[in-house]
């Protein structure tokens, strides 16, 4: 029941995202249905600002816990707001491994989210790299339940290359694969030393069970967004105020604007301009 609610979710609100719909769709589906899984679900949201990575992240956490992100068992975190100081990453690794760790204990049917993994400090978080292997038992606790998303803009420069060169190949949206954007993904996520992800164990040893890469929004898709928004906000939903809007954001490449810059992240506040 919750599979295909999920799944009816991601279809009618998510826009424009078929490798999302279809990988979070395969990793959960997997997940729970097997009653004891070899190792938590590891996944991880690349693509650029306004594509979707947060809605579908507490769109998964909705479904999957009662209170959602209210919910004791779902763990947030922000390397802005959790670990801001470079200085101290030895005590925030020692405060993470023992967050989780204390955290599984009480429940083993757990979530992380780690925020903005682009920014977060180089080695900090292979401390949880005991956590997410297929090991049986760590430190006394079986982990195997958690589920553990990390999300970041970084590959999203990258995604949007390849997602442009194919439109200009006139490859169909539709028809992008998994594979015509994980080398892209690995080189900007993984291989930088600006990443949080840089030399990571989780990545040398394979970890993180799905990569889901957000591609950016075109015209059409922006309009849908105006739509749900002006829905939610129980607003008349008015063509010409829909072109509008969608209009009034900035489109990249400057000669064919063909994909929203900021997706549909401004669409909320750009509405109330024109009521």
């Amino acid at each position: 029941h919750f599979v295909s609610g999920l799944e009816f979710d991601l279809a009618t609100s998510l826009v424009g995202q078929p490798l999302v719909r279809q990988q979070v769709m395969k990793g959960v589906r997997e997940f729970l249905e097997n009653p004891n899984p070899v190792k938590p679900l590891v996944m991880s949201f690349h693509g650029s600002t306004g594509t979707g990575k947060t809605f579908v992240s507490s769109m998964l956490i909705r479904y999957l816990f009662q209170r959602g992100l209210q919910s004791p068992y779902v763990h947030h975190f922000s390397p802005i707001v959790h670990f801001p100081h470079a200085e101290q990453i030895e005590q925030y690794k020692e405060s993470l491994k023992r967050w989780i760790q204390g955290n599984l204990t009480n429940c083993g049917r757990s979530a992380f989210l780690f925020d903005e993994m682009d920014k977060m400090h180089p080695g900090l978080i292979d401390v949880i790299i005991p956590f997410l292997g297929p090991s049986w038992v760590v430190y006394g606790t079986n982990y195997r339940k958690a589920i553990f998303i990390f999300i970041s803009n970084a590959g999203g420069e990258q995604i949007n290359n390849v997602t442009l060169a194919l439109w200009r190949a006139r490859k169909d949206r539709e028809e992008i694969s998994l594979q015509d954007l994980e080398p892209a993904i690995s080189k900007a996520v993984f291989e930088n030393p600006q990443s949080g992800f840089w030399k990571s164990g989780i990545i040398n040893e394979h970890l993180i069970d799905f990569v889901v890469p957000f591609l950016p929004l075109k015209h059409h898709h922006v309009k849908q967004c105006v739509v749900s928004e002006l829905v939610q906000q129980g607003l008349e939903v008015r063509p010409g105020v829909v072109q509008e809007v969608a209009d009034s954001i900035p489109y990249f490449p400057e000669e064919e604007r063909l994909f929203s810059s900021t997706g549909c992240k401004t669409v909320a506040s750009r509405i109330s301009f024109f009521f």
